[in-house]
């Protein structure tokens, strides 16, 4: 039997990405609204929000502003009052805020805010939209919840490719991925059997285009550690959300996908 292209498809469906104008968050969200999601822009800043609806919609695709804070329950039910009880098919949890460090560096309180940005926030995103998650099952048997991790939630960082101790990818960002990787297949099996599916993505080495531009030393660094010998592309992440976002995946549920060029196979 052969499978068409419509399984890839997401036609009628809405989509929220959280974190949706950063580097890989905007590729994200394309690739959605390339499917045919209507796709919730989501960001603190409404004119990020505004400046990417916009992208999109020139297009003749279907997006719209969703303009919250993932850290703060209030903003999040301001905005679902709003939305009401509309089906939502997909959730990407994305976004995060934290900033770099060793562990000699790193204050006590980083630890909980960058659990907060992630951990906590898909906790609170899925629990607020669970009845939205829900009315997308009656309405199409299935929907997806995909949460974004890290490859640093696997395996720790190598400081060597690090100019400064300041720069290095710091202990609780890591630490905050690994959590929310196990708190993915958690939710995967409290929600399956609700044909609410709940799997994550592992990022490798996709360093935006402006530390490309102003590190090439650091690219080549980076390019020194992946067995294919080169950074990810922003728009090698469209694949797997694709991938996840879709019934081409109906029956992948707890999987956490490594998108890292191999860097963790080493």
């Amino acid at each position: 039997m052969k499978l068409g292209l419509e399984i890839f498809s997401l036609e009628g469906k809405t989509a929220l990405v959280t974190g949706a104008t950063g580097y890989l968050g905007s590729s994200m969200a394309v690739a959605l609204a390339e499917a045919g999601a209507k796709v919730l822009i989501n960001s603190r800043s409404y004119e990020s929000c505004e400046t990417l609806v916009t992208k999109i919609c020139s297009k003749g695709l279907l997006a719209e502003p969703a303009v919250f804070d993932i850290r703060s329950n209030s903003q999040i039910q301001s905005y679902i009052s709003e939305f009401g009880n509309q089906p939502l098919h997909i959730l990407i949890n994305n976004a995060y805020a934290g900033g770099s460090g060793t562990i000699e560096m790193s204050e006590e309180g980083s630890y909980s805010e960058s659990y907060n940005a992630s951990v906590i926030a898909a906790h609170r995103l899925l629990k607020e939209f669970l009845p939205n998650l829900r009315n997308a099952v009656e309405e199409c048997n299935d929907a997806s919840v995909i949460n974004i991790g890290s490859m640093y939630g696997m395996v720790s960082p190598d400081s060597k490719i690090y100019d400064t101790e300041n720069s290095v990818n710091p202990p609780f960002y890591g630490a905050a991925k690994a959590a929310l990787i196990h708190w993915t297949k958690y939710a995967a099996c409290e929600f399956g059997k609700e044909r609410i599916r709940v799997n994550a993505i592992s990022p490798g080495p996709f360093p935006s285009e402006q530390v490309q531009k102003s590190n090439p030393a650091f690219i080549q660094k980076l390019t020194d550690k992946v067995p294919m010998g080169r950074i990810g592309c922003s728009q090698e992440i469209k694949g797997p959300i694709l991938f996840l976002a879709s019934s081409s995946s109906s029956f992948v549920n707890g999987a956490n996908i490594v998108v890292d060029g191999g860097w963790t196979c080493w």
